[in-house]
């Protein structure tokens, strides 16, 4: 086995910001033959962010992580992870990222103590370290009591969380989640998030995933819309939901024409529709009260709508989240076992 070269750690850091950077994207592009899967994608990821590409299925995402962990080499462009370039220090980066697969790489006929000590060789992990290492990671996705236990004998749930704490035992500076939870049912999902939560509040981890789920992606401090190779929209879910439009409030009444023409009046935008009073407005909840009073007259039913997320992927991309075939590339688990670190 080569020897390890020690490369000093540098400070990458976004002037602007005055943020410290754990991942530096700039016009990355990624082509397999005639297809271009990534069409110059750009984007930063602070020290210890959530942040999510959202998109489809074969809209990008996973191979621009490819990219990201040293699975794919970019066709063009320039990427940093941890302050090393994707290219010209491959080893450097691999060694601060953790990463968990679409596809469960685990070896089912080991328990999940071996699984982490063989991870643990592999990254060669200090010896006298590997046990509290152990623990410390088990704890973190509450999987202390099943240490022993067959991984064959887990939940797809609870063989997803010891691939985190697998991601998480060499102590990475990032750790990539790509389509973490595709498969699981809604409560598992739910507990696999309060896991990562964790990571970042008390591991200080960056955290970047893919993902389809509209839900999942609110978990993100920003969230980067990715469809055909592009990204078409950058911000934090609230800014991308007020991007979209404003709330609507909803108000059935006993007379819709003149709670419409009393709220016209005082200057809200509405429109009488069917056997409502529909008011756009900002903030729509806390505005309830002040609509009903000036509206005059007895309400029966009160609905408020704020963007959501798939409100914002429909403006963006012009049509609903779709789960079609996947992108059409080497799997990371297939690449990963081809190219050990």
């Amino acid at each position: 086995m080569p020897a390890v070269t020690t490369i000093a750690e540098p400070a990458a850091a976004s002037a602007a910001a005055g943020r410290t950077l754990a991942v530096e994207v700039s016009s990355l592009v990624k082509r397999y033959g005639v297809v271009e899967a990534v069409k110059g994608v750009s984007f930063d990821v602070g020290r210890g962010e959530i942040f999510a590409l959202l998109g489809p299925n074969g809209a990008g995402k996973s191979t621009t992580i490819k990219m990201l962990c040293t699975l794919a080499l970019p066709t063009d462009g320039t990427a940093r992870v941890g302050g090393f370039d994707v290219r010209r220090q491959p080893k450097a980066v691999r060694r601060r990222i953790g990463l968990v697969f679409q596809e469960q790489t685990l070896d089912d006929q080991l328990t999940a103590e071996e699984n982490l000590r063989f991870h643990a060789v592999l990254y060669r992990v200090p010896r006298h370290e590997v046990d509290a290492r152990i623990d410390r990671v088990l704890r973190l996705v509450a999987l202390e009591g099943r240490r022993k236990d067959l991984v064959s004998t887990f939940s797809g749930g609870m063989a997803r969380r010891l691939e985190i704490a697998r991601g998480m035992l060499h102590t990475p500076t990032v750790l990539f989640l790509d389509e973490p939870t595709v498969g699981l049912d809604p409560q598992t999902r739910a507990l696999m998030w309060d896991d990562v939560k964790r990571l970042r509040e008390e591991e200080g981890v960056t955290i970047l995933l893919t993902t389809h789920y509209m839900d999942e992606a609110e978990y993100a401090d920003r969230i980067a819309i990715i469809d055909h190779g592009q990204i078409v929209a950058l911000d934090s879910p609230d800014a991308l939901k007020r991007k979209v439009g404003q709330d609507t409030v909803e108000l059935t009444t006993a007379d819709n024409a003149l709670a419409a023409s009393r709220l016209a009046a005082a200057g809200s935008r509405c429109q009488e529709g069917g056997e409502a009073v529909v008011v756009f407005t900002t903030d729509g909840e806390s505005q309830v009260a002040r609509l009903i009073e000036i509206a005059g007259v007895p309400v029966s039913n009160v609905h408020v709508h704020r963007p959501t997320l798939d409100d914002v992927f429909l403006h963006f991309t012009g049509r609903q989240i779709r789960e079609d075939q996947g992108e059409r590339v080497p799997s990371m688990a297939v690449r990963a076992r081809a190219g050990r670190h």
